[in-house]
Protein backbone atom coordinates (compact mmCIF):
# COMPACT_ATOMS: atom_id res chain seq x y z
CA UNK A 1 0.00 0.00 0.00
CA UNK A 2 2.95 2.33 0.55
CA UNK A 3 3.66 2.32 -3.30
CA UNK A 4 0.59 3.79 -3.28
CA UNK A 5 1.61 7.04 -2.18
CA UNK A 6 3.85 7.84 -4.93
CA UNK A 7 1.79 6.57 -7.68
CA UNK A 8 0.54 8.48 -10.35
CA UNK A 9 -3.04 9.27 -10.17
CA UNK A 10 -4.05 7.88 -13.47
CA UNK A 11 -1.59 4.20 -12.50
CA UNK A 12 -4.14 4.41 -9.46
CA UNK A 13 -7.29 4.96 -11.28
CA UNK A 14 -6.48 1.85 -13.92
CA UNK A 15 -5.92 0.14 -10.40
CA UNK A 16 -9.17 0.50 -9.47
CA UNK A 17 -10.06 0.08 -12.89
CA UNK A 18 -8.50 -3.80 -13.28
CA UNK A 19 -9.88 -4.48 -9.04
CA UNK A 20 -6.14 -4.28 -7.41
CA UNK A 21 -6.69 -1.12 -5.77
CA UNK A 22 -9.75 -0.72 -3.33
CA UNK A 23 -11.30 3.51 -3.47
CA UNK A 24 -11.70 2.61 0.68
CA UNK A 25 -8.00 1.06 1.23
CA UNK A 26 -6.75 3.82 -1.04
CA UNK A 27 -8.36 6.53 0.78
CA UNK A 28 -7.80 5.03 4.25
CA UNK A 29 -4.26 5.04 3.65
CA UNK A 30 -3.67 8.47 2.74
CA UNK A 31 -5.61 9.31 5.67
CA UNK A 32 -3.34 7.44 7.61
CA UNK A 33 -0.27 9.02 5.77
CA UNK A 34 -1.75 12.61 6.91
CA UNK A 35 -1.97 11.50 9.74
CA UNK A 36 1.10 10.54 10.86
CA UNK A 37 2.91 12.66 8.76
CA UNK A 38 4.86 15.79 11.19
CA UNK A 39 4.41 18.34 8.89
CA UNK A 40 0.65 17.99 8.03
CA UNK A 41 -0.23 21.01 9.86
CA UNK A 42 1.81 22.75 8.12
CA UNK A 43 0.22 21.15 4.88
CA UNK A 44 -3.25 20.81 5.50
CA UNK A 45 -5.67 23.86 6.66
CA UNK A 46 -8.80 20.64 7.09
CA UNK A 47 -9.07 17.10 6.15
CA UNK A 48 -12.33 16.34 5.58
CA UNK A 49 -12.29 12.48 6.62
CA UNK A 50 -15.99 11.95 6.66
CA UNK A 51 -16.39 13.41 2.81
CA UNK A 52 -13.60 11.26 2.05
CA UNK A 53 -15.01 7.85 2.91
CA UNK A 54 -18.10 8.81 2.15
CA UNK A 55 -16.75 9.63 -1.25
CA UNK A 56 -14.59 6.29 -1.49
CA UNK A 57 -17.07 4.30 -0.39
CA UNK A 58 -19.18 5.40 -3.07
CA UNK A 59 -16.95 5.19 -5.64
CA UNK A 60 -15.88 1.31 -4.47
CA UNK A 61 -19.73 0.41 -4.85
CA UNK A 62 -19.63 1.77 -8.54
CA UNK A 63 -15.97 0.16 -8.71
CA UNK A 64 -17.96 -3.21 -8.18
CA UNK A 65 -20.97 -2.30 -10.41
CA UNK A 66 -18.94 -1.47 -13.34
CA UNK A 67 -19.93 2.25 -13.53
CA UNK A 68 -16.83 4.20 -13.04
CA UNK A 69 -17.44 7.65 -14.30
CA UNK A 70 -13.99 8.80 -15.09
CA UNK A 71 -10.44 7.05 -14.77
CA UNK A 72 -9.97 9.32 -11.52
CA UNK A 73 -12.83 7.55 -9.87
CA UNK A 74 -12.17 6.52 -6.65
CA UNK A 75 -8.87 8.60 -6.54
CA UNK A 76 -8.01 10.85 -3.29
CA UNK A 77 -6.99 15.03 -4.34
CA UNK A 78 -6.30 17.99 -2.06
CA UNK A 79 -7.78 21.24 -2.46
CA UNK A 80 -5.91 24.66 -1.81
CA UNK A 81 -7.90 26.68 0.65
CA UNK A 82 -9.98 28.74 -2.13
CA UNK A 83 -12.14 26.68 -3.22
CA UNK A 84 -15.36 26.70 -1.28
CA UNK A 85 -16.82 23.44 0.24
CA UNK A 86 -19.90 23.27 1.64
CA UNK A 87 -19.82 23.25 5.44
CA UNK A 88 -15.82 23.38 5.61
CA UNK A 89 -13.70 26.92 6.38
CA UNK A 90 -12.43 28.20 2.96
CA UNK A 91 -10.28 31.14 4.30
CA UNK A 92 -7.55 31.41 0.82
CA UNK A 93 -4.65 31.96 3.50
CA UNK A 94 -5.52 35.01 5.66
CA UNK A 95 -6.96 36.06 8.66
CA UNK A 96 -9.53 38.01 7.08
CA UNK A 97 -11.97 35.39 5.88
CA UNK A 98 -11.63 33.54 9.37
CA UNK A 99 -14.59 31.29 9.76
CA UNK A 100 -15.83 31.72 6.66
CA UNK A 101 -17.85 28.39 6.19
CA UNK A 102 -19.03 28.40 2.70
CA UNK A 103 -22.65 26.32 1.47
CA UNK A 104 -21.91 24.85 -1.04
CA UNK A 105 -18.99 23.65 -3.08
CA UNK A 106 -17.32 25.67 -5.69
CA UNK A 107 -18.21 24.76 -9.89
CA UNK A 108 -15.21 22.83 -9.82
CA UNK A 109 -15.14 20.79 -7.03
CA UNK A 110 -18.99 19.82 -7.41
CA UNK A 111 -17.59 18.61 -11.43
CA UNK A 112 -14.80 16.84 -10.01
CA UNK A 113 -16.99 15.06 -6.86
CA UNK A 114 -19.55 13.90 -10.05
CA UNK A 115 -16.81 12.42 -12.00
CA UNK A 116 -15.69 10.39 -8.60
CA UNK A 117 -12.65 12.23 -7.57
CA UNK A 118 -12.23 11.79 -3.83
CA UNK A 119 -11.82 15.19 -1.39
CA UNK A 120 -9.12 15.01 1.08
CA UNK A 121 -9.29 18.55 2.68
CA UNK A 122 -8.08 21.57 1.90
CA UNK A 123 -4.64 22.77 1.68
CA UNK A 124 -2.63 26.20 2.78
CA UNK A 125 -1.56 28.84 0.62
CA UNK A 126 -0.23 32.34 0.20
CA UNK A 127 -2.59 34.78 2.00
CA UNK A 128 -5.49 35.62 -0.51
CA UNK A 129 -2.87 34.71 -3.13
CA UNK A 130 -1.01 37.01 -3.35
CA UNK A 131 2.59 35.57 -3.54
CA UNK A 132 4.70 33.37 -5.75
CA UNK A 133 6.74 32.11 -2.72
CA UNK A 134 4.16 30.16 -0.54
CA UNK A 135 5.35 31.62 2.83
CA UNK A 136 2.31 32.40 5.21
CA UNK A 137 3.57 33.45 8.26
CA UNK A 138 -0.39 34.50 9.26
CA UNK A 139 -1.40 30.74 9.07
CA UNK A 140 1.19 28.40 8.22
CA UNK A 141 4.31 28.03 5.51
CA UNK A 142 4.03 24.75 3.73
CA UNK A 143 7.47 23.01 3.26
CA UNK A 144 9.71 22.39 -0.01
CA UNK A 145 9.86 19.08 -0.63
CA UNK A 146 13.80 19.56 -1.82
CA UNK A 147 14.72 22.08 1.24
CA UNK A 148 12.87 21.91 4.51
CA UNK A 149 14.40 25.37 5.09
CA UNK A 150 13.29 27.42 2.09
CA UNK A 151 9.70 28.82 0.67
CA UNK A 152 7.39 26.25 -1.49
CA UNK A 153 6.65 28.53 -3.91
CA UNK A 154 3.01 30.05 -4.13
CA UNK A 155 0.33 30.69 -4.10
CA UNK A 156 -0.40 26.53 -4.56
CA UNK A 157 1.99 25.85 -1.80
CA UNK A 158 -0.06 23.46 0.19
CA UNK A 159 -1.19 21.99 -3.06
CA UNK A 160 2.59 21.31 -4.17
CA UNK A 161 3.18 19.89 -0.70
CA UNK A 162 0.36 17.64 -0.34
CA UNK A 163 1.37 15.64 -3.47
CA UNK A 164 5.27 16.15 -3.20
CA UNK A 165 5.48 14.20 0.29
CA UNK A 166 2.63 11.62 -0.77
CA UNK A 167 -0.25 12.97 1.31
CA UNK A 168 -2.50 13.72 -2.07
CA UNK A 169 -2.32 11.68 -5.35
CA UNK A 170 -2.80 15.71 -7.07
CA UNK A 171 -3.73 18.88 -5.70
CA UNK A 172 -5.99 21.56 -7.61
CA UNK A 173 -4.65 24.87 -7.53
CA UNK A 174 -4.98 28.43 -8.73
CA UNK A 175 -2.89 30.73 -10.67
CA UNK A 176 -2.72 34.12 -10.99
CA UNK A 177 0.62 35.15 -12.40
CA UNK A 178 2.14 31.76 -11.57
CA UNK A 179 0.49 30.01 -8.19
CA UNK A 180 0.26 26.85 -10.20
CA UNK A 181 3.85 26.83 -12.07
CA UNK A 182 6.24 27.67 -8.95
CA UNK A 183 5.51 25.43 -6.33
CA UNK A 184 5.56 22.60 -9.11
CA UNK A 185 8.37 23.98 -10.25
CA UNK A 186 10.40 24.10 -6.58
CA UNK A 187 8.85 20.82 -5.83
CA UNK A 188 9.48 18.43 -9.34
CA UNK A 189 5.98 18.42 -9.60
CA UNK A 190 3.81 18.94 -13.47
CA UNK A 191 1.84 22.03 -13.11
CA UNK A 192 -1.03 23.08 -15.45
CA UNK A 193 -1.78 26.83 -15.74
CA UNK A 194 -5.16 27.21 -18.01
CA UNK A 195 -6.51 30.08 -20.33
CA UNK A 196 -8.54 32.63 -18.82
CA UNK A 197 -12.25 31.97 -18.90
CA UNK A 198 -11.90 28.26 -19.54
CA UNK A 199 -13.05 26.82 -16.28
CA UNK A 200 -15.32 27.97 -14.03
CA UNK A 201 -14.01 30.67 -11.14
CA UNK A 202 -17.77 29.94 -9.23
CA UNK A 203 -16.92 29.13 -5.61
CA UNK A 204 -13.45 30.72 -5.52
CA UNK A 205 -12.36 32.86 -3.77
CA UNK A 206 -10.94 35.85 -5.98
CA UNK A 207 -7.67 37.85 -6.61
CA UNK A 208 -7.59 38.83 -9.92
CA UNK A 209 -10.40 37.86 -11.84
CA UNK A 210 -9.30 38.81 -15.30
CA UNK A 211 -6.06 36.82 -14.47
CA UNK A 212 -7.38 34.34 -12.03
CA UNK A 213 -7.20 30.56 -13.36
CA UNK A 214 -7.31 26.54 -12.04
CA UNK A 215 -4.93 23.89 -12.55
CA UNK A 216 -3.70 20.89 -11.35
CA UNK A 217 -0.33 19.68 -9.51
CA UNK A 218 0.32 16.64 -10.66
CA UNK A 219 3.08 13.97 -10.55
CA UNK A 220 2.78 13.17 -14.66
CA UNK A 221 1.58 15.46 -17.74
CA UNK A 222 -1.34 12.68 -18.33
CA UNK A 223 -2.31 12.98 -14.64
CA UNK A 224 -2.73 16.89 -15.47
CA UNK A 225 -4.79 16.28 -18.35
CA UNK A 226 -6.72 13.63 -16.69
CA UNK A 227 -7.93 16.54 -13.76
CA UNK A 228 -8.42 19.30 -16.47
CA UNK A 229 -11.21 16.70 -17.66
CA UNK A 230 -12.47 16.11 -14.08
CA UNK A 231 -12.53 20.04 -13.20
CA UNK A 232 -14.32 20.59 -16.79
CA UNK A 233 -16.62 17.20 -16.50
CA UNK A 234 -15.31 15.51 -19.09
CA UNK A 235 -12.77 12.15 -19.71
CA UNK A 236 -9.84 14.93 -19.93
CA UNK A 237 -7.08 14.13 -23.24
CA UNK A 238 -5.81 10.80 -23.82
CA UNK A 239 -2.07 11.28 -23.49
CA UNK A 240 -0.86 7.83 -23.16
CA UNK A 241 0.71 7.92 -26.43
CA UNK A 242 2.84 10.92 -26.83
CA UNK A 243 3.68 12.29 -30.17
CA UNK A 244 6.94 12.21 -31.25
CA UNK A 245 9.16 15.36 -31.08
CA UNK A 246 11.27 15.00 -34.29
CA UNK A 247 10.38 17.82 -36.24
CA UNK A 248 8.48 20.31 -33.78
CA UNK A 249 9.59 23.94 -33.65
CA UNK A 250 10.17 24.78 -30.17
CA UNK A 251 10.87 28.64 -29.61
CA UNK A 252 13.67 29.20 -26.95
CA UNK A 253 12.63 32.55 -25.57
CA UNK A 254 15.60 34.67 -24.80
CA UNK A 255 14.17 38.40 -23.46
CA UNK A 256 12.82 38.89 -20.14
CA UNK A 257 12.67 35.41 -18.90
CA UNK A 258 16.91 34.56 -19.23
CA UNK A 259 17.48 37.48 -17.27
CA UNK A 260 19.39 37.07 -13.47
CA UNK A 261 19.34 33.40 -14.13
CA UNK A 262 20.25 31.25 -11.22
CA UNK A 263 23.13 28.97 -12.26
CA UNK A 264 21.63 25.97 -11.08
CA UNK A 265 18.49 26.84 -12.74
CA UNK A 266 20.55 28.33 -16.15
CA UNK A 267 22.27 25.07 -16.47
CA UNK A 268 19.18 22.71 -15.99
CA UNK A 269 17.23 24.53 -19.07
CA UNK A 270 20.63 24.01 -20.99
CA UNK A 271 20.82 20.54 -20.57
CA UNK A 272 17.02 20.27 -20.86
CA UNK A 273 17.00 22.10 -24.61
CA UNK A 274 19.95 19.99 -25.52
CA UNK A 275 17.68 16.31 -24.48
CA UNK A 276 14.93 17.52 -26.76
CA UNK A 277 16.96 18.25 -29.52
CA UNK A 278 18.97 14.76 -29.32
CA UNK A 279 14.96 13.80 -29.48
CA UNK A 280 14.48 15.44 -32.71
CA UNK A 281 12.89 18.71 -31.50
CA UNK A 282 14.29 21.84 -33.96
CA UNK A 283 14.84 24.90 -31.02
CA UNK A 284 14.66 28.35 -32.26
CA UNK A 285 16.39 31.31 -30.26
CA UNK A 286 13.53 34.27 -30.12
CA UNK A 287 12.73 37.48 -28.99
CA UNK A 288 9.78 39.64 -28.46
CA UNK A 289 10.52 43.15 -27.94
CA UNK A 290 6.89 44.10 -26.50
CA UNK A 291 7.38 41.57 -23.43
CA UNK A 292 9.30 43.86 -21.66
CA UNK A 293 6.19 46.52 -22.21
CA UNK A 294 4.04 44.17 -21.20
CA UNK A 295 5.84 43.16 -17.88
CA UNK A 296 5.97 46.79 -17.01
CA UNK A 297 2.29 46.93 -16.95
CA UNK A 298 1.87 44.27 -14.12
CA UNK A 299 1.98 46.65 -11.42
CA UNK A 300 -0.99 48.46 -12.30
CA UNK A 301 -2.69 45.33 -13.69
CA UNK A 302 -2.25 42.99 -10.87
CA UNK A 303 -2.25 45.26 -8.00
CA UNK A 304 -5.72 48.08 -8.94
CA UNK A 305 -7.60 44.82 -9.59
CA UNK A 306 -6.45 42.93 -6.82
CA UNK A 307 -6.93 46.37 -4.33
CA UNK A 308 -10.44 47.10 -6.21
CA UNK A 309 -12.13 43.86 -5.12
CA UNK A 310 -10.21 43.58 -1.39
CA UNK A 311 -9.89 47.21 -0.93
CA UNK A 312 -13.05 47.56 2.36
CA UNK A 313 -12.61 44.31 3.52
CA UNK A 314 -8.23 44.72 3.66
CA UNK A 315 -8.96 48.38 5.41
CA UNK A 316 -11.49 46.97 7.67
CA UNK A 317 -8.82 45.59 9.72
CA UNK A 318 -5.50 45.62 8.17
CA UNK A 319 -3.86 44.31 11.24
CA UNK A 320 -4.90 40.88 10.69
CA UNK A 321 -2.44 41.06 7.66
CA UNK A 322 1.14 40.03 6.91
CA UNK A 323 2.59 43.39 6.20
CA UNK A 324 4.68 42.57 3.09
CA UNK A 325 1.14 41.32 1.55
CA UNK A 326 -0.66 44.51 2.76
CA UNK A 327 1.68 46.80 1.08
CA UNK A 328 1.65 45.12 -2.39
CA UNK A 329 -2.17 45.50 -2.10
CA UNK A 330 -1.95 48.86 -1.52
CA UNK A 331 0.29 49.46 -4.31
CA UNK A 332 -3.06 49.31 -6.28
CA UNK A 333 -4.56 52.99 -4.83
CA UNK A 334 -1.44 54.41 -6.46
CA UNK A 335 -3.09 54.29 -9.70
CA UNK A 336 -6.58 55.65 -11.39
CA UNK A 337 -8.98 54.04 -13.33
CA UNK A 338 -7.45 55.75 -16.51
CA UNK A 339 -4.30 54.23 -15.61
CA UNK A 340 -5.91 50.50 -15.33
CA UNK A 341 -8.00 51.20 -19.01
CA UNK A 342 -4.88 52.50 -20.66
CA UNK A 343 -2.42 49.89 -19.14
CA UNK A 344 -4.89 46.95 -20.98
CA UNK A 345 -4.93 48.37 -23.74
CA UNK A 346 -1.49 48.67 -23.90
CA UNK A 347 -1.73 44.50 -23.29
CA UNK A 348 -3.84 43.82 -25.96
CA UNK A 349 -1.21 45.16 -28.51
CA UNK A 350 1.74 43.29 -26.38
CA UNK A 351 -0.69 40.05 -26.88
CA UNK A 352 -1.05 40.45 -30.96
CA UNK A 353 2.59 41.49 -31.73
CA UNK A 354 3.57 37.87 -29.29
CA UNK A 355 1.04 36.39 -31.07
CA UNK A 356 2.68 37.12 -34.47
CA UNK A 357 5.55 36.35 -33.47
CA UNK A 358 5.35 32.78 -31.75
CA UNK A 359 2.36 31.41 -35.08
CA UNK A 360 5.24 29.22 -36.31
CA UNK A 361 6.18 27.30 -32.54
CA UNK A 362 3.97 24.16 -31.39
CA UNK A 363 5.27 25.78 -27.99
CA UNK A 364 7.81 29.08 -26.32
CA UNK A 365 9.96 27.32 -23.71
CA UNK A 366 12.19 28.96 -20.49
CA UNK A 367 12.64 28.24 -17.24
CA UNK A 368 9.42 28.11 -15.01
CA UNK A 369 11.43 30.16 -12.39
CA UNK A 370 14.51 31.83 -12.69
CA UNK A 371 15.43 31.56 -8.75
CA UNK A 372 15.96 28.79 -6.59
CA UNK A 373 13.75 28.77 -3.34
CA UNK A 374 14.51 31.40 -1.15
CA UNK A 375 15.32 30.80 2.01
CA UNK A 376 12.48 31.48 4.78
CA UNK A 377 14.38 32.98 7.71
CA UNK A 378 15.57 35.73 5.68
CA UNK A 379 12.18 36.02 4.18
CA UNK A 380 11.02 36.66 7.24
CA UNK A 381 13.75 39.78 8.35
CA UNK A 382 14.99 41.02 5.02
CA UNK A 383 12.27 43.14 3.67
CA UNK A 384 14.15 44.03 0.21
CA UNK A 385 14.95 40.25 0.28
CA UNK A 386 11.31 39.23 0.15
CA UNK A 387 10.34 41.91 -2.29
CA UNK A 388 13.00 40.88 -4.73
CA UNK A 389 12.46 37.14 -4.27
CA UNK A 390 8.96 37.13 -4.88
CA UNK A 391 8.94 39.65 -7.92
CA UNK A 392 12.04 37.52 -9.62
CA UNK A 393 10.11 33.94 -8.73
CA UNK A 394 7.06 35.09 -10.23
CA UNK A 395 8.35 36.77 -13.50
CA UNK A 396 8.98 33.96 -16.29
CA UNK A 397 5.25 32.43 -15.22
CA UNK A 398 3.70 35.85 -15.19
CA UNK A 399 4.57 36.01 -19.32
CA UNK A 400 1.65 33.28 -19.54
CA UNK A 401 -1.02 35.15 -17.80
CA UNK A 402 -0.17 38.43 -19.41
CA UNK A 403 -0.09 36.73 -22.71
CA UNK A 404 -3.19 35.11 -22.08
CA UNK A 405 -1.73 31.77 -22.85
CA UNK A 406 -2.16 27.84 -21.38
CA UNK A 407 1.09 26.92 -20.08
CA UNK A 408 3.04 23.98 -18.25
CA UNK A 409 5.64 23.32 -15.61
CA UNK A 410 7.54 20.38 -15.93
CA UNK A 411 10.39 18.68 -14.09
CA UNK A 412 13.89 18.70 -16.04
CA UNK A 413 15.43 16.01 -13.08
CA UNK A 414 17.47 18.72 -11.72
CA UNK A 415 15.27 19.40 -8.34
CA UNK A 416 13.77 22.81 -8.01
CA UNK A 417 14.18 23.69 -11.55
CA UNK A 418 11.25 23.63 -13.69
CA UNK A 419 10.75 23.76 -17.84
CA UNK A 420 7.95 26.02 -19.07
CA UNK A 421 6.10 25.23 -21.86
CA UNK A 422 4.01 27.90 -23.21
CA UNK A 423 0.98 27.39 -25.84
CA UNK A 424 -1.79 28.94 -27.34
CA UNK A 425 -5.04 30.45 -25.39
CA UNK A 426 -7.75 27.55 -25.26
CA UNK A 427 -5.58 24.86 -26.59
CA UNK A 428 -4.62 22.94 -23.56
CA UNK A 429 -5.28 19.83 -25.31
CA UNK A 430 -1.61 20.57 -27.96
CA UNK A 431 0.04 21.85 -24.92
CA UNK A 432 -0.71 18.54 -22.95
CA UNK A 433 0.35 16.42 -26.10
CA UNK A 434 2.95 18.84 -26.17
CA UNK A 435 4.20 18.41 -22.76
CA UNK A 436 3.62 14.57 -22.46
CA UNK A 437 6.47 14.18 -25.64
CA UNK A 438 8.82 16.34 -23.78
CA UNK A 439 8.58 14.73 -20.74
CA UNK A 440 9.21 11.48 -22.32
CA UNK A 441 12.43 12.90 -23.56
CA UNK A 442 13.71 14.60 -20.60
CA UNK A 443 12.89 11.26 -18.25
Amino acid sequence: MQDWLTMTAADLGRGIEAGEIGPVALTRCYLDAIDAHPLTDRIYTQVTRDRALAEAEAAEQRAGLGLRRSLLDGVPVSWKDLFDSAGTATESGSDLLQGRVPDQDAAVLRNATLMGTVCLGKTHMSELAFSGLGFNPVKQTPPCVNDQGAAPGGSSSGAAASVAFGLAAAGIGSDTGGSVRIPSAWNDLVGLKTTSGRISLEGVVPLCLKFDTIGPLARSVEDAGLLLGVLEGTAGPDLRNPAALKGRRFADLQNVVQDDLDSKIASAYREALERLKQAGALIVPLEVPELEEAMGLSPVLYTTEAYGLWKDVIEAAPQLMYAEILERFRTGAQFSGPDYVAAWAKLEQCRMAWDQAVAGFDAVLSPASPNLPPNLDRLQSDHDYYVQSNLLALRNTRVGNLMGLCALSLPTGTPSCGLQVLGQPDCEEALLRTGAAIEAALA
